[in-house]
């Protein structure tokens, strides 16, 4: 993907075989080391929403609240901190979700959004899609509409865009 001229994916740097053998790990840090890249980044993921009433943006720890806050900022919305079970200093709600090898639980401030409110989800990444799934379930349950969700990286693969298929979802760099 282009981004006011520059290619983002000559940013993302691949580890093979991390944090396990077989998998080749999407590194962002070159990209975020960069500040032109950084900013063609946000730019990216804030186009499709810029002017459509966006009024939260929400993004899970830790990779996504880069990104998140980023893109909060560039539309003029609130951002809300979805983060793991018990990190949060005040009243929360919370959804519990399989992984392939458990259970996770995440958690947000029972207030972190106005009842109705348009929220867009950001993330750094698409892979299975199970946490942002739960993270969607969660602003919900707290009276949020989740009005879009955008990733900078989506590994397409993986299918993990049939699991949040009720949303519109937007990747910027897609690998097969």
């Amino acid at each position: 993907m282009t981004s006011k001229g520059i290619d983002l994916q000559q940013y993302i740097r691949d580890i093979p075989d991390w944090p396990k053998e077989g998998i080749l790990f999407r590194d962002i840090t070159p990209l975020l080391a960069d500040p032109e890249a950084f900013a063609a980044a946000v730019d990216a993921l804030s186009a499709g929403f810029t002017g459509t009433g966006v009024e939260y943006v929400a993004a899970v720890e830790a990779r996504g609240f880069i990104f998140g806050a980023a893109v909060a900022e560039k539309l003029g919305a609130g951002f809300v901190p979805i983060r793991k079970k018990g990190k949060l200093p005040w009243q929360t709600e919370s959804v519990t979700y399989d992984l392939e090898y458990g259970t996770d639980t995440l958690e947000v401030h029972c207030d972190a959004v106005k009842s109705g409110a348009k929220v867009l989800m950001v993330d750094d990444l698409l892979a299975t899609a199970g946490t942002m799934a739960a993270a969607c379930e969660l602003v919900e349950k707290i009276g949020g509409q989740v009005t879009g969700i955008v990733f900078l990286i989506e590994l397409a693969d993986l299918g993990g865009r049939q699991k949040i298929a009720g949303y519109e979802v937007t990747s910027i760099i897609s690998y097969e």
